[in-house]
């Protein structure tokens, strides 16, 4: 706390009383000994006179807020005084108290501030954590793809527009929806997911609109619906086309009006929110088929992002891998500081069909059974298999099953007998015989 006043017995008088209170308290006598304290220490809350000589505390309040914005102002004024106490209040002080001072109602009115300003601050660092929490700069990519994916997500997220993501399973449709969510205008509003492929269409219905006690059996007390969760904020439509005809037209419906009723209610209920939706089908061919309406189609597909698959995207899998070892050597408290050089060479060759999510998943295992600091293809042995038979019906010999194992291996491992050895969890001997019986290349 800092105290502003000229006369020496209210300061002295204030700060004793507050330190017995137990605050950390500075005084001043003037203003521009005010603003030396501010620029040498942090305060959270400041009690200025009005009345003082040579920059008077309505100047004084106005620089103080430069400097800290939510700095809390309490000003201190004699009865006449009032109008400029009000005048302070407009620009911002927290409240005014008249002299003489009552040193308990100004303890109450710090108690109070100093909530305020607890409060305030948590909102800041809150803000900045969402701020932080998912942004287009968290998604990891440094490939042409990628960038303008990213740039992409900047662009439509300062939109309030209506987002369709594409992708196979595992691209990170959920990643760019939170992305374009929190670098959005909404950002400090739920955003609120339902998975449509993971229920059933009557589920979705109940999960979407919310019920009323006695809906359904079950149904014991009312039920907000995602739609109402999801106000001022966004709903995130994961594989929106699973969802059936009647969800289909309700959602049509509710797109076209932003109004509801709960399962069995007559209530009508208003929600704003907007929609992002993302999908692995071919929604055109749906239409086309008629297995997914073509007017709400259009409504969700208003501004299209297709997500690349790992593969076409294959340079930034040594930036992913990177990415995931510090994520899991941090959460698993484990000291690793990265992927041997031909382990990385091996995670780049693979097809992923699972893309980046089969790529987290197969990290995420490594640092498990791993030994720190680095992961080595013994870690990732479960990637090593030997070639599928050309038939899915066709029964190879087990020597026959062993030479194509063996072959994969030595080529994954670039020839190395070693590696090779180490990632089958035989001895090289081993290895070398095994090569000179089956005749195999290395």
């Amino acid at each position: 706390m800092l105290i502003v006043d000229d006369e020496p017995s209210v300061r002295e008088s204030l700060k004793h009383w507050f330190l017995q209170e137990g605050y950390r308290v500075q005084t001043a006598s003037e203003a521009f000994e005010a603003l030396e304290r501010m620029h040498d220490s942090s305060f959270d809350i400041v009690l200025l006179d009005i009345k003082m000589p040579g920059m008077d505390g309505i100047e004084l309040q106005r620089r103080l807020k430069e400097i800290d914005a939510q700095l809390v102002i309490i000003v201190m004024t004699a009865y006449a005084s009032v109008d400029t106490a009000i005048q302070a209040l407009k620009q911002g002080a927290y409240d005014y108290i008249t002299k003489p001072v009552d040193p308990d109602d100004l303890s109450r009115l710090i108690r109070n501030a100093a909530v305020q300003r607890r409060l305030v601050r948590e909102n800041l660092t809150l803000k900045a954590e969402i701020r932080s929490l998912v942004s287009a700069d968290q998604i990891v990519g440094e490939s042409r793809l990628m960038l303008e994916i990213l740039e992409t997500i900047r662009t439509v997220a300062r939109t309030d527009v209506t987002v369709m993501i594409h992708g196979a399973s595992g691209t990170g449709k959920e990643l760019v929806a939170r992305a374009i969510h929190f670098n959005s205008k909404r950002k400090y509003f739920p955003l609120v997911t339902l998975n449509c492929g993971a229920l059933t269409d009557t589920l979705v219905e109940s999960e979407l609109f919310g019920h009323e006690r006695g809906a359904f059996t079950g149904a014991q007390h009312r039920r907000k619906g995602k739609l109402e969760l999801a106000h001022k904020g966004a709903i995130f439509f994961d594989e929106i086309g699973n969802i059936g005809p009647k969800t289909q037209m309700d959602l049509l419906r509710v797109i076209e009006t932003k109004r509801f009723t709960r399962l069995g209610g007559n209530e009508t209920v208003e929600a704003d929110f907007r929609i992002i939706s993302a999908t692995n089908k071919n929604l055109e061919d749906a239409v086309k088929e008629g297995s997914f309406r073509e007017d709400l189609y259009y409504r969700l597909n208003v501004f299209n992002i297709q997500l690349p698959s790992l593969k076409e995207r294959a340079s930034d899998i040594p930036l992913l891998v990177n990415h995931f070892v510090r994520k899991f050597a941090t959460a698993m408290n484990k000291p690793f500081t990265g992927v041997e050089p031909r382990t990385m060479e091996l995670l780049k060759q693979q097809a992923w069909p699972g893309n980046v999510r089969e790529l987290q998943n197969a990290i995420e295992r490594a640092v498990v059974v791993g030994k720190p600091p680095l992961i080595t293809m013994a870690d990732l042995a479960s990637l090593v298999a030997p070639t599928s038979p050309s038939r899915a019906d066709e029964v190879l010999p087990l020597a026959e099953i062993e030479k194509r194992h063996i072959q994969f291996a030595l080529d994954k491992c670039g020839g190395n007998v070693s590696l090779a050895a180490q990632l089958l969890q035989v001895d090289r001997a081993t290895v070398y015989n095994k090569i000179k019986k089956y005749g195999l290349v290395y």
